[in-house]
Formats: structure tokens, C-alpha cells, sequence
């Protein structure tokens, strides 16, 4: 059986802007019994305040929010493109209305941590937040970027102190 191992962060070998503006990533925040997750293509890595860090980003409506305002941690699962179809409903439904898991055939797992993460992930980054900050339109220097927020729902940047990463084993 695929089991994860512990990794050190520097050791991840993909691309992140084909991992994340490419791949997708779920993230998720919350406990096992109380959780929920979605679709991201928006984030990065990178060292800030001498730690490893990653940035995600989420538009206040999305029920994930409520989770990533509550909770100290949240996880970014990766998947192979076997799974682009889970990942597709994970940013297309919401957990108000349906267990996305369980309807995109994903099991949920902890860590040791007790943060959710997904079987069915080839590698998971785990984060407990050190900083948020709402973008301000007033900041946006190329004022072509005001066309991504045509609602004006400007997301809340997270970044996150990168305190696990695990890649499932070839079995």
C-alpha cells in the first residue's frame, strides 16, 4: 500500500508553478469531523520571515473561509492527473450542499497534527498560519488585475509557516 513519508520542503521536486497554477491543489482546513475543502490554482511558495512559507489566497463566500478564519492550520493536498475530475468538483460544488470527499471518491486522513489531508494525494503540504491580509484594490499597481474581481469579492491572502510535507511512496 501507497503510504507518506515525512520530507523535508526542500526536497519537493515539482515545479510550483506547474503545481499549483497548473495542477491544482485542494485546500483544506478543519478537523476530521468538522472539515471542508476546495480547489485552488492561486498561491506559492517561498522563505519569508526566515521559514518556509507558502501564500494561498480565498474569496470570502467560499464555505472554505469560515474554516481557514477558525482554524490554526490548513493543508495543500496534490494530486496526479488521474484525479483533475475530483478536482473539478472540489471547485465547482460546495460543501454547504454537498460532502465533497465523499462524492469526488476521496478518503480523508490526518496528520499528526490532527489537519485533514487526502489519501489519494501524491503530496501534502501542511501550514499553520502566521499571517492574512484582504487584497486592497487600492494597492493593485496594474489596474488590469481589478478584471479578476468583477464582483468586487477581493480575497484573503494566508500565509502559512510550512511545518509538514509528505509524499506518498511508490508502492
Amino acid at each position: 500500500m501507497n503510504e507518506f513519508i515525512k520530507i523535508d520542503h526542500e526536497a519537493i521536486e515539482d515545479n510550483p508553478f506547474k503545481l499549483i497554477g497548473k495542477d491544482w491543489m485542494l485546500l483544506t482546513a478543519g478537523t476530521k469531523e468538522d472539515y471542508n475543502t476546495m480547489t485552488a490554482s492561486w498561491g506559492g511558495f517561498g522563505f519569508l520571515w526566515n521559514k518556509p512559507v507558502c501564500h494561498i489566497y480565498v474569496r470570502p463566500q467560499r464555505f472554505t473561509y469560515n474554516f481557514t478564519e477558525k482554524f490554526d492550520c490548513f493543508t495543500l493536498s496534490f494530486f496526479d492527473e488521474k484525479y483533475r475530475d475530483a478536482l473539478k468538483l472540489c471547485g465547482s460544488k460546495s460543501g454547504r450542499d454537498i460532502d465533497k470527499a465523499e462524492e469526488a471518491g476521496l478518503t480523508a486522513a490526518e496528520t499528526e497534527n490532527e489537519n485533514v489531508y487526502f489519501k489519494e494525494a501524491r503530496l501534502v503540504v501542511e501550514c499553520r498560519k502566521i499571517y492574512h491580509q484582504d487584497i486592497d484594490p487600492a494597492s493593485f499597481i496594474d489596474e488590469s488585475i481589478q478584471s479578476n474581481y468583477p464582483n468586487k469579492d477581493y480575497h484573503r491572502m494566508y500565509i502559512g509557516e510550512i511545518i509538514n510535507t509528505l509524499r506518498k511512496e511508490k508502492g
